[in-house]
């Protein structure tokens, strides 16, 4: 699936940048190959606009905010957070400005990020219930470009046979190959699975997992939320959840930026940040490099696997069927027919 091409995905909320990396001045970020630009407006709230300047085509990025008006480098036309031309700098206080405006975009702050919907929003940003609540704490373990496709980075989250093999450098137990349980429950947002899996527990995860023992077990309660945002609430038998929250941002059809975000209850002093990022860290490296060396477009195109010959290709064949009936009930026929 060309990712850029279904106008229907363009309809959906997306995260981008750490909002704290906007507060100095603009950024520029590619999502679905529209170059667009980030910057905090008047009200202190995340703006979208495109990156040009509808003068002489500038990019945005490259000038700077000033009372959260967005100023171009190169002639100093300046925007409000909406787009609109608010000054030309050559012209005389008696002289109108004309009413011209940069094409905007939906923004909005949640959980630290900007999160930008291109078009009319079909569904809101996810719900976090542990975001703020007592008892838990909020980390940002990375948001990184990967040379992989969305939906491919989607079906990996919810593929627990690959664990023995891919991830048996941290804490994959090639003895025990097959999650002992493995439902599903569709839902009006995606899906539902709940999984039970053992895995091994090396010293350098004690303190993450929260028990000593050589061998634990874990219980996964994992969301996929249409199209490309998974919640996955891993819950360890010392009472210790490990909240991961992960948006594939489809930057063009070859690449996406993989924001994940921790929500853990327990504290700094039971197991520090920095221990959480670099274990979450070397786990999402092992499924990095397999998943750059797969086809992009394997979910979709079934001509090129063999579907079904393990109880976690379920997830998977779910995601491809749910997301062709959503373009194809948005209008996007010629999707639906290359891949049915």
């Amino acid at each position: 699936m060309l990712t850029t091409k279904q106008k229907t995905l363009r309809r959906f909320w997306y995260a981008t940048v750490r909002v704290d990396s906007i507060a100095s001045g603009p950024k520029a970020f590619t999502l679905m190959g529209e170059n667009i630009v980030l910057f905090l407006g008047k009200d202190g709230k995340p703006a979208a606009l495109e990156d040009r300047c509808c003068h002489r085509t500038a990019k945005l990025s490259k000038g700077w905010v000033d009372n959260g008006e967005i100023t171009c480098g190169y002639h100093g036309w300046t925007y409000d957070g909406t787009g609109k031309l608010a000054r030309i700098p050559q012209f005389s206080v008696e002289t109108p400005t004309p009413n011209y405006k940069v094409k905007s975009f939906h923004a909005a702050e949640r959980f630290g990020y900007v999160w930008v919907c291109l078009d009319e929003p079909l569904a809101p940003i996810i719900d976090v219930e542990e975001d703020g609540a007592e008892g838990w704490r909020r980390i940002f373990q990375f948001y990184d470009v990967w040379h992989t496709a969305p939906l491919r980075l989607m079906e990996n989250s919810f593929d627990n046979s690959h664990f023995s093999f891919v991830h048996k450098g941290t804490f994959g137990n090639l003895n025990a190959p097959k999650p002992e349980r493995y439902d599903i429950e569709e839902t009006d947002y995606g899906f539902f699975a709940t999984t039970v899996v053992k895995i091994l527990n090396p010293p350098i995860a004690y303190e993450v997992t929260g028990t000593t023992d050589p061998e634990t077990v874990r219980t996964m309660r994992n969301h996929w939320y249409m199209p490309f945002c998974r919640r996955l609430d891993i819950e360890y038998p010392s009472g210790i959840r490990h909240v991961i929250i992960n948006c594939a941002t489809p930057i063009d059809d070859e690449n996406i930026q993989l924001v994940q975000l921790l929500y853990r209850n327990d504290t700094e002093e039971q197991c520090s940040t920095q221990k959480l990022i670099d274990w979450d860290a070397a786990v999402i490296a092992e499924d990095r490099e397999i998943l750059e060396s797969t086809s992009p477009d394997a979910i979709l195109d079934v001509a090129r696997k063999i579907e079904f010959h393990m109880p976690s290709d379920r997830p998977g064949m779910i995601m491809r069927k749910r997301l062709l009936e959503l373009l194809k009930e948005n209008g996007e026929e010629e999707v639906t027919k290359a891949y049915a």
